[in-house]
Formats: C-alpha cells, sequence, structure tokens
C-alpha cells in the first residue's frame, strides 16, 4: 500500500474563502489479494449447488493493514452452479467467516488466471457490499463451464483452475485532522495586470543555472511595480540604489530552484498550483522574502497535513520562521494525538514553552 495521500486544499486558495476552524477526514481503504488454485479441476464431483471452499485468509500482518487482521474470509466455489439458474455456470462468491465487528463494507473483483499467468474473464462488484458474519457476496453466473473446460481457451492449464481475488475494504479506522485558529481571511491579493498570463512568464524570467545552482531573476521594468510589490523585499531591491537595482538582476543561492520557481509563479499570478507538494521549503521562503498571503497558505497547507510522522519537524519548521498559527497547531495536535509518548519524547514541554 501507499502512504496516505495529502489531504486536498479545499477549493483555490488564494481566492476561495478561508475557514477559521475546520475537519478533514481520512477513511482507510485497504487493498489485498488473494489466490486459489485447484488441482484436477475436471474431476471435481460436486452437483449443482454443492460447494468447495478455500482455506481462511486475512490480510497481510503488516503495520498498515493492522485494522483487517482479525477479519477471515474465503472463497465459496460452485463448480456446476448455485441452482437450476446457474446449471452451465461456474459460480464464484467471497464469504466472510468472522469478524470482529458487526459488519465490515468492500468491493471485490475475481478473474482466471490463464497459462501465461494473465488475469482473464474478470468481474468485479459495482459498489462497496455490506459483508456480515457468515454472509458471501459475488457471482452465481461468473463463467460458463463449457468455456473452461474448452482446452483451446487456455484456462485450465494441467487441469488447475486458478482463482485470484482481489480484495478492497474501508477500514473502520479514521484518521481525522482538525484545525482551529488559522486567520479567517488570508491577506488580500495585491494588484497584479499579470495575473491572467500563462506560467510561461515565469519561465520567460527566471533562469536557473543547473551547474551553480543559482536562481536568476532578471526583471522588466514594466512588471515592477505590479508584480514584485508581492515582495517587499524584492521590491526595496529592485527600487532603491542596490546592486540588483543597477543591474535589474538579483541571484539567489539558499532556495531549491524548484520552490524557487513556484514563489515567482505566486509572485506573477497569485498562485500556486504545486504549494501542497513543497509546502514546507516554500513556507521558509515565503517567510525571507515577506510573502504573507504565501506565507498562510503554507501553514493552512501544512496544517492539514499533520501526522505523527511530521508533527515534530513542523513545530520546528514554524518556530524557525515564527509561523505562529501552524506552531499553535501542532502543539495542539502533539497535546490531542498523545505522540510524544509514540515518538519517546521525555521533554516536550520545552517546544510549547518557547
Amino acid at each position: 500500500m501507499s502512504r496516505e495521500p495529502t489531504p486536498p486544499l479545499s477549493g483555490d486558495m488564494s481566492t476561495g474563502p478561508i475557514a477559521e476552524s475546520w475537519c478533514y477526514t481520512q477513511v482507510k481503504v485497504v487493498k489485498f489479494s488473494y489466490m486459489w488454485t485447484i488441482n484436477n479441476f475436471s474431476f471435481c464431483r460436486e452437483e449443482m449447488g454443492e460447494v468447495l471452499k478455500s482455506s481462511t485468509f486475512s490480510s497481510s500482518p503488516s503495520d498498515k493493514m493492522k485494522c483487517l487482521l482479525f477479519y477471515f474470509r474465503c472463497l465459496r466455489v460452485n463448480p456446476k452452479g448455485l441452482d437450476d439458474e446457474s446449471k452451465d455456470y461456474l459460480s464464484l462468491y467471497l464469504l466472510l467467516v468472522s469478524c470482529p465487528k458487526s459488519e465490515v463494507r468492500a468491493k471485490f473483483k475475481f478473474s482466471l488466471l490463464n497459462a501465461k499467468r494473465e488475469e482473464t474473464k474478470a468481474m468485479e462488484s459495482q459498489r462497496a457490499y455490506r459483508f456480515v458474519q457468515g454472509k458471501d457476496w459475488g457471482f452465481k453466473k461468473f463463467i460458463r463451464r463449457d468455456f473452461l473446460l474448452d482446452e483451446a481457451n487456455g484456462l485450465l492449464p494441467d487441469d488447475k483452475l486458478t482463482l485470484f481475488c482481489e480484495h478492497l475494504q474501508h477500514c473502520l479506522q479514521k484518521r481525522r485532522k482538525h484545525c482551529t485558529g488559522l486567520p479567517k481571511e488570508l491577506p488580500p491579493p495585491l494588484p497584479c495586470k499579470w495575473c491572467c498570463r500563462q506560467v510561461s512568464v515565469v519561465q520567460d524570467s527566471v533562469n536557473i543555472s543547473g551547474h551553480t545552482n543559482t536562481n536568476t531573476l532578471k526583471v522588466p521594468e514594466c512588471r515592477l511595480a505590479d508584480d514584485l510589490a508581492r515582495s517587499p523585499v524584492f521590491n526595496a531591491m529592485f527600487e532603491h540604489e542596490m546592486e540588483e537595482s543597477k543591474k535589474n538582476r538579483v541571484e539567489i543561492n539558499d532556495v531549491d530552484p524548484e520552490v524557487f520557481k513556484e514563489m515567482m509563479r505566486f509572485i506573477y499570478t497569485g498562485k500556486a498550483p504545486n504549494l501542497d507538494k513543497m509546502a514546507d521549503n516554500l513556507l521558509a521562503a515565503a517567510d525571507k522574502y515577506a510573502l504573507e498571503r504565501l506565507k498562510v497558505m503554507c501553514e493552512e497547507a501544512l496544517c492539514n497535513n499533520l501526522s505523527v510522522e511530521n508533527v515534530a519537524d513542523t513545530l520546528v519548521l514554524a518556530d524557525l520562521h515564527s509561523a505562529e498559527q501552524l506552531k499553535a497547531q501542532a502543539i495542539d495536535f502533539i497535546n490531542r494525538c498523545s505522540v510524544l509518548r509514540q515518538l519517546g519524547c521525555k521533554d516536550g514541554r520545552n517546544w510549547s514553552s518557547k
């Protein structure tokens, strides 16, 4: 399983409403698979309605699947169909043998593996079905027997039937993230006559040197008043008798090139479409160049993504760059989730006393 995705930001943060308080809930969905091989399938003597069952199985005993360890399932197959309506078919079902809760919702997909070990004849549920202990869901007419037994179709290599089941289950553990206290409104956007320009505007004006990792900013005079006014630091460089003003050029050595591009994109357009991917580094750059609106946007993105794994680093980042709202939320997260014990930190009080 991949790591839990970063929660999406609500709308376009540069123009949309900003909530004073919000909650983000991520419902975990766990995917795993199971393979069942039946040897000498053509000799199965089961009659219509009679059943073969696989061994019981549960999810892999890994940390990411702890919520499913005590859900046991099996596959159930009727080689000659479930009833008169399906007597010419193989019927296939997923059965919930036992579980610690009253119910669980899951999607599933069945397929056959052919002689090349490729999935074929797949059928999947169109929605998440409600499973209770002893309940099964599946397909009464999964595949026609005559098609399955035809050697030309290659579905029974060496008379082995191999069934493959993929299972997608809603994990009952939910992860909630809640933040309060951020400003009701972002700092207002500054007028910018270039806001309607495409992102290529940024690339026209920013030269990234791969050899020195230096960001070189060359700005046409017609853009100074509107665009660089977003950053008082840049504005001061070009308006006063400084070296940057004389050369109409500034070199920046302490910002990652991709972060620098995103910062300049914000300066020119008022938007930062890649903010959620680099919010931590972008926050540092926004603080250095006094981009208050961008800084608040970064704080909100980081608040939305607080977790046990990153809260300590986020708290340090907030403290370094005077991001008071983010710092408050990180401390609140630590207090609410008791992550100090999980992280093995004994002196967490020092964080909140600064």
